[in-house]
């Protein structure tokens, strides 16, 4: 599923932090994070998670399924 690069880039504009403040926060280099919000590359399911941990925001919201940024709230397992 692609990334919602737009979102990425608020995010972190929001935060007022540098592509390169970010990638050194996640431990990577800022051009590839720069890939990441320009759509020119796509982040591990572990750096997705990372992110998305980074930003106190889901997972769903940095791929656009959904439009709250606000992180999920888990739900007790079904039984």
């Amino acid at each position: 599923m692609p990334m919602q690069c737009n979102r990425m880039r608020d995010l972190r504009e929001d935060a007022e932090l540098s592509q390169t403040e970010l990638a050194e926060a996640l431990g990577i280099a800022q051009t590839t994070y720069s890939g990441y919000e320009r759509g020119f590359r796509e982040p591990s399911l572990d750096m997705l998670c990372r992110i998305a941990d980074f930003f106190h925001t889901s997972t769903d919201y940095l791929l656009g399924r959904t439009d709250d940024p606000a992180p999920l709230k888990s739900k007790p397992p079904r039984r």
